[in-house]
């Protein structure tokens, strides 16, 4: 499909470790890529082909020099508005594999769709977290004749390597024990599994797309959904305006964002996302389903030496540090895995449940790596990455009706991680296949014209044509291994949290190995993680030793390696809601100890003296944001409202 150029071109380019955007009117410059063309993400032209048709006011740059002018009319003028037939939001494994399962089906039927992909991230991959030990099995369903280990190795330098080597650990303060594997659940056994890197899957993923005609538009965050004029279905979102200063201010460098419109619009944003949360609570998804439940998981890549290498080693712990008691009510384990050439992947997950204020899950994953049977992976070796990232954790209980007039939810923006398994790609990738076929069907039995001339002419009088529902994703769900894998475990989770730690593994045993969840109740959960957390006063403040600087190290030393960098002069993205002003001013450190100086991952939250009261007052950094959304999840009742900043900002991971 032939397009030109939309108003924008930005070129993105490193400046030590800060990530630059210039913008430059379309009418100035044009440029045209051979094929092969790969976006990277430093010195890279991205062009943004958004547009079949520029409009006359496209021709020139926007000048606000002018005082005459009103802000308000700028940062209200219209948006340009672009139409596709599907639009997904969100570029990781599940958004990626809709977009491919839905152009084989196009491929396969003799039929065009409009498939567009946008994603917050500097590059596809740049915001991917994960453990990861990865089931194949939903990706070779998707690229059945192909061997996509060894393209992921030559396209992406990145190793799929078979894990040879199972562990599953129970951890005192100083001594460790191994857990036999007839003991455990079948779920955690990793036969025929792959250490990877998720954000070079990614990558690999999105130029597969690519080359079958899925455009993919990095930098672009999605910051508002659009509905029809009743507000009963949704016609697409819009991306965030880019060059706001600090005071809300437009500067010379604005631009307006765009409206992307579509038939259907699948929103995989993962975990948390904006977008996600508010359509489930406009549309009522959540309705009769149980709370959703969260991890926070912080994560490392180290290089070692080569010498220290045991290639397919997995590695799993409970029992030290979170939990030393046996009715401890703190979910969470350690995960540490290697990959080759020479790099370990080694992490931390808490429940976003836990209770006690003063607990530090960052200075917690730095005391499991200095237990003696843990260091031993790590000494001689070099940490080159962190990062952290919020995981569902409520499973079959929590995940929502997946369904509404315009699109749907799929990956971790519906819920689908295993806890038990501790995975939930394989999940993600075969939502979006399951999504994608539901579509597919839903679209050609809607009887239009499904070429992108239809697709446009549609949107002329958009809230007048009637929105379509793909219902059958939901059954397609129920019908698939998905729905089996979480059925057997879909009450562990919740029996940790009622329970405690020795109590809950006795039930997961149960449900794994006898009753496969077909036990005659349903354990709901119904609280939020926000109101898990107990006043302060109940408990001792914990004091963690000083980090070596060798195998532990400080927030902020650690926070570099994740490339986190967000343009100085712009909006904060992470807003004290108005009606909760009051929490982080009289609640949250007299009550609890402000938490949130402790359980976010990244140092954004702090509080400081006033100097004329003396009373606390909160500073947020949101430069140092790496987009986990734990503070969305774990603040003093839910006082954050996250939003996305401006586009290409945050974490910019290599290689987790």
């Amino acid at each position: 499909m032939n397009h030109l150029l939309s108003k924008t071109i930005i070129r993105q380019f490193q400046n030590g470790n800060r990530r630059k955007f210039v913008t430059y009117s379309s009418s100035l410059c044009s440029c045209r890529f051979a094929p092969d063309f790969k976006r990277r993400s430093h010195d890279l032209v991205h062009v943004s082909f958004l547009q079949e048709k520029l409009s006359p006011r496209q021709q020139y740059s926007r000048c606000f020099s002018s005082e005459a002018e009103d802000f308000h009319d700028i940062l209200n003028s219209p948006r340009e508005q672009m139409p596709f037939d599907v639009l997904i939001v969100g570029g990781g494994p599940s958004g990626l594999s809709a977009s491919i399962r839905l152009k084989q089906l196009c491929q396969e039927n003799e039929v065009d769709l409009s498939i567009c992909v946008v994603e917050k991230g500097s590059e596809i991959g740049a915001h991917i977290l994960s453990g990861n030990v990865f089931d194949p099995k939903a990706l070779s369903e998707l690229l059945p004749s192909t061997d996509w280990k060894s393209e992921l190795l030559e396209q992406q330098s990145s190793h799929a390597t078979p894990v040879v080597r199972d562990e599953f650990l129970f951890l005192t303060e100083n001594k460790s024990y191994k857990i036999p594997s007839m003991l455990l659940p079948k779920q955690l056994h990793n036969d025929g599994n792959y250490v990877i890197s998720l954000g070079q899957l990614c990558r690999y993923l999105g130029m597969k797309a690519e080359e079958m005609g899925v455009e993919i538009y990095p930098g672009f965050a999605a910051s508002e959904v659009l509905y029809n004029g009743d507000k009963s279905a949704v016609k697409g979102v819009a991306t965030r305006d880019m060059g706001i200063d600090k005071s809300g201010k437009p500067k010379d460098t604005f631009e307006r964002g765009v409206e992307l419109h579509a038939r259907q619009t699948i929103f995989a944003e993962g975990a948390r996302g904006s977008c996600s949360e508010e359509l489930i609570k406009v549309f009522g998804l959540r309705a009769g389903k149980s709370e959703q439940t969260y991890g926070l998981g912080i994560k490392e890549v180290w290089e070692i030496p080569p010498e220290k290498m045991q290639a397919g080693f997995v590695q799993h712990t409970l029992g030290y540090p979170l939990q030393q008691k046996w009715n401890d009510k703190t979910f969470g384990g350690t995960f540490l895995y290697h990959q080759e050439p020479n790099l370990i992947h080694a992490g931390l997950v808490i429940g976003l449940d836990y209770e006690n204020p003063y607990i530090n899950p960052y200075k917690e994953f730095q005391r499991w790596k200095e237990h003696p049977d843990v260091r031993t992976h790590f000494e001689g070796g070099a940490c080159i990455s962190y990062g952290a990232r919020v995981l569902n954790e409520g499973g079959l209980n929590a995940i929502p009706k997946l369904t509404f007039q315009g699109g749907c939810l799929i990956g971790c923006s519906a819920g689908f991680l295993n806890s038990v398994k501790i995975k939930g790609s394989h999940a993600a990738i075969k939502s979006g296949q399951l999504a994608a076929e539901a579509i597919f069907e839903t679209l050609q039995k809607d009887g239009e014209n499904h070429d992108s001339d239809a697709a446009a002419a549609a949107q002329e009088n958009e809230d007048d044509v009637m929105a379509v529902e793909a219902v059958t994703f939901e059954d397609k769900i129920k019908s698939s291994w998905i729905y089996g894998e979480l059925y057997e475990v879909r009450n562990t989770h919740e029996a940790f949290a009622r329970w405690g730690f020795l109590p809950g593994l006795f039930y997961t045993g149960l449900a794994a190995h006898i009753t496969k969840g077909k036990e005659p109740w349903t354990l709901k959960h119904t609280i939020r993680d926000a109101d898990t957390t107990q006043e302060a006063k109940n408990f001792e403040p914990i004091h963690y030793k000083p980090p070596d600087g060798v195998i532990s190290f400080d927030l902020l030393t650690n926070l570099q390696r994740s490339g986190t960098y967000h343009e100085d002069d712009q909006l904060c993205h992470l807003k004290v809601k108005p009606e909760l002003q009051h929490i982080p001013e009289t609640v949250s450190m007299q009550k609890y100890a402000a938490p949130e100086q402790r359980f976010c991952p990244a140092g954004v939250y702090e509080y400081v003296s006033e100097t004329d009261s003396g009373q606390p007052k909160l500073v947020i950094n949101a430069q140092n944001c790496v987009h986990c959304k734990c503070c969305s999840i774990k603040m003093p009742g839910e006082y954050i409202h996250w939003t996305v900043p401006e586009g290409g900002g945050g974490p910019n991971y290599q290689v987790m």
